[in-house]
């Protein structure tokens, strides 16, 4: 059965890459048609803008009485002014060369008259151009040069006087910069008259030769004219191979050197006026070929997600078919085996009560271990948090305390003022104990505070007297350059003080030794985006084996100290997207806190 969907699979394929490649191959040559007719219709236009822009300049000159006088006259002076007048007109047209010839066909004033292949002088009473113009007004004619030994077209119209014919002018047109521009394409091009001669080409080795065999008489009769000189005039070397829907021929080029044949496609544009047909050649197996290959590509792509869908499908289905055996069996197998079990599980049955009432006993007991453990855990939180607030709230009550002796003092002395203003900042006090005890509780629920803009200056002036009482006598070695007004940064005004206090009761316990030589150095830094609080001391520094855990709660190198009011400021500063940096030699220990500015 597999073979024979692979069989199927591999028929479906080669069907469908045979088909997708005939329609790559049909829109391939389509669209090669249709832009090889645009192509080829542009540089049609073009030789038409050139033919165009040349053929009415021999009737202007013919109607011209400075032509008609020198042939009239054909005094020296004349024809030499005439000469140069036909020099700048060649220059400035562009025309290859233009000529006056006399009604015995004799030249006598040129364009060229200066260069070594002067026409002046020579006898074109042989072409043909003089001929039919000096016949019937006006003629055109492809020709080789046969002084410059160039091809071109030569427009001719005849000049008439009183008493009848005086010559001919002419107007030799070369298309040089036509052909490189064909040439430019890389694709070749070229016309032919209506003999089938190569007049104009982008591959000059083509030039004169032909589409097809010339009869000899003919062909004897076009070498006599010596219109292409000596050129052999061969067939070019083409083979037809076809023609496509559109009408275009598909030609086969033979390659030098037996190097094989390339297939190009013909397409042919008639030029009007001129009897010409422009041919462009566009090689055709590249594109047909990139067709082909993208619409197999495109087959594929689809056909073989469907292929391998059905593959899937169909395996699927032999597994489900599988299954279900598989399954008959097992139930057989289960419905005998539980034959054979039912009498061992009535004998495991009082086991298993047995081992069951064993269980229910060590769940009961694994129970109150839990409960245990949960309790001792809670209490070490408790304590975490008992700890914290004992820290964060010594200084408040200290404050509180030197603020009630001195109301006591001041009622003793009957001054009620004074012992008011005193009474109500213990109350402020007692609510900012009761803010910094809700504050530690969000810490041990690791919570965020919301975040305001709050005054810098405020913040500082806070702290500050938060530690007077307690620093008294000691608060001279602060050195404390205040922010302006104004600038604020994102965060809660109590709880950035508690940071301050704790780095500046930090500072000022570190240079107590040192005296009236301690110095305690705060400063503040703006910048764009943040604001930068720096605590600086000249104390012993910070030891080493303190450093390294100098976060972590509970780390302290202080007598009594808890080693919490450094975790707390650091997560104070976190929760308001700040961070805080800390440098310490035995110079001193300097703080920085990053705070976002408002």
């Amino acid at each position: 059965m597999r073979l024979v969907h692979a069989g199927m699979a591999l028929a479906l394929i080669l069907l469908s890459l045979w088909a997708s490649g005939e329609i790559g191959r049909r829109r391939a040559e389509v669209a090669l048609g249709t832009q090889a007719r645009i192509d080829a219709d542009l540089n049609a236009a073009l030789l038409r803008t050139v033919l165009e822009k040349y053929r009415a300049l021999p009737f202007v000159l013919s109607q011209d009485s400075a032509l008609a006088t020198a042939l009239t006259a054909k005094d020296a002076a004349t024809l030499d002014g005439l000469n140069r007048k036909l020099e700048t007109l060649a220059a400035g047209t562009k025309a290859a060369v233009i000529y006056v010839i006399g009604a015995d066909g004799i030249a006598v004033s040129a364009s060229n008259w200066r260069e070594p292949t002067s026409f002046v002088g020579n006898d074109y009473r042989f072409r043909e151009y003089f001929q039919r113009a000096f016949a019937q007004g006006r003629a055109e004619h492809f020709a080789l040069g046969s002084i410059s030994k160039k091809p071109g077209l030569y427009i001719s119209q005849r000049i008439d006087g009183i008493n009848g014919p005086l010559g001919v002018v002419v107007v030799k047109v070369e298309f040089d910069d036509v052909e490189a521009d064909w040439n430019a394409s890389g694709k070749p091009t070229y016309v032919v008259d209506d003999r089938g001669i190569v007049l104009i080409t982008s591959i000059p080795s083509w030039r004169f030769m032909t589409i097809g065999e010339i009869a000899p008489d003919r062909l004897a009769a076009i070498r006599e004219s010596l219109q292409f000189g000596d050129a052999p005039l061969r067939p070019l070397p083409f083979e037809v191979a076809g023609t496509t829907k559109e009408g275009a021929d598909l030609v086969r080029i033979v390659m030098p050197g037996g190097a094989g044949k390339s297939a190009f496609l013909d397409v042919r544009v008639q030029i009007p006026m001129t009897g010409w047909q422009l041919q462009h050649l566009v090689a055709s197996e590249p594109s047909v070929d990139a067709g082909v290959r993208e619409a197999r590509m495109l087959a594929l792509l689809v056909l073989l997600p469907l292929l391998a869908c059905a593959a899937f499908l169909l395996r699927r289905r032999h597994l489900i078919a599988l299954r279900i055996f598989n399954e008959q069996r097992a139930r057989e197998d289960l419905e005998r085996r539980v034959a054979e079990r039912t009498l061992d599980l009535s004998q495991a049955r009082d086991r298993l009560q047995t081992e069951i009432t064993d269980h229910r006993n060590t769940e009961q007991k694994l129970q109150a271990v839990q409960q245990d453990l949960v309790q001792a855990n809670r209490l070490a939180i408790l304590g975490q948090v008992a700890a914290g607030v004992a820290h964060e709230i010594n200084q408040p009550v200290a404050t509180i305390r030197a603020y009630a002796d001195n109301a006591r003092v001041f009622l003793d002395r009957g001054q009620t003022a004074p012992a008011g203003e005193n009474l109500e900042s213990i109350a402020a006090l007692t609510e900012r104990i009761g803010t910094i005890t809700d504050e530690l509780k969000a810490f041990a629920r690791k919570g965020r505070g919301t975040a305001e803009p709050t005054e810098m200056k405020d913040v500082i002036e806070g702290a500050v007297m938060l530690l007077r009482s307690r620093f008294s006598g000691r608060m001279d070695v602060l050195d404390i350059l205040l922010p302006p007004e104004g600038l604020q940064v994102m965060g809660n005004r109590i709880r950035l003080e508690q940071v301050l206090i704790n780095l500046l009761q930090n500072a000022l316990e570190a240079v107590a030794p040192k005296g009236e030589r301690g110095h305690v150095e705060v400063r503040i830094e703006d910048d764009a985006k943040e604001v930068l609080l720096a605590v600086s001391d000249n104390g012993p520094g910070i030891s080493p084996e303190i450093r390294e855990g100098l976060f972590t709660p509970f780390n302290t190198s202080k007598e009594g100290g808890l080693g919490l009011g450094l975790v707390i400021s650091k997560d104070i500063v976190a929760d308001y997207g700040g961070r805080m940096d800390v440098s310490s030699d035995d110079r001193g220990t300097r703080f920085i806190v990053y705070l976002k500015k408002a």
